[in-house]
């Protein structure tokens, strides 16, 4: 039991999978790529199904020492550098026939070391294309769109002189001088203000210091 354990595990676990979406009428690759600098250049096939224990099951198209051998028709190519380790196939102007799995198989040299890739290819419609307008209606259309741009740009424009009339004529000689002096009177006054803080205390303390020695002089008795 132990020795078909160890005869199946190398198997399942060279088995690579996933998922690829296809557009009908447009091309599509399933991926499938080995280290080629590690092995050199290896055979490797393409099979509609799974890949079975040995071979490709329904081999589409096969590559073994530069030469490729297509059984299914110019629709199904190797475009990829295959020299350097690029398996992957590509379908030409994809149908609803082409869904289904697809199995890729590179034999990799050494007993069970083959790599197996199994490929779902999911076909989906061509997006619709939007219906044609009538020319004349789209004509139409543009024209009105123009003219209503071009008077949104014309109110805009003349937002936009009217406020710079208006910082202008505020920042006339007049008016700059008058904010001149303003702020130069604010100025003097922040000024005199901070002169004025500062020589409150020393005005106190001489005040208190007199009145200090006036009590003193008053408190000796006379004889």
């Amino acid at each position: 039991m132990r020795g078909l354990c160890y005869l199946i595990l190398p198997i399942l676990s060279r088995v690579f999978g996933g998922s690829v979406v296809g557009i009908i009428g447009h091309n599509v690759s399933l991926p499938c790529s080995y280290d080629a600098l590690a092995y050199g250049s290896l055979r490797f096939c393409w099979g509609k199904g799974k890949v079975p224990v040995f071979k490709c099951s329904n081999t589409i198209v096969s590559w073994d020492d530069g030469v490729t051998e297509n059984q299914k028709g110019p629709r199904f190519q190797l475009r990829g550098d295959v020299d350097f380790g690029d398996a992957s196939l590509t379908i030409v102007n994809v149908d609803w026939s082409d869904a289904g799995v697809y199995g890729c198989r590179v034999q990799v040299p050494g007993m069970f070391n083959d790599l197996k890739v199994n490929i779902r290819l999911l076909v989906e419609p061509a997006p619709d294309r939007p219906a044609e307008s009538d020319p004349c209606t789209a004509t139409q259309a543009m024209a009105s769109t123009s003219q209503f741009e071009g008077t949104q740009e014309a109110q805009v424009l003349r937002i936009i002189t009217v406020k710079e009339f208006d910082l202008f004529s505020f920042l006339g000689v007049g008016n700059i001088g008058r904010l001149a002096a303003v702020f130069l009177v604010t100025i003097i006054l922040i000024l005199a203000f901070i002169f004025w803080r500062r020589l409150l205390p020393t005005k106190t303390t001489e005040n208190i210091e007199t009145s200090a020695q006036e009590n003193i002089y008053e408190s000796i008795p006379m004889h």
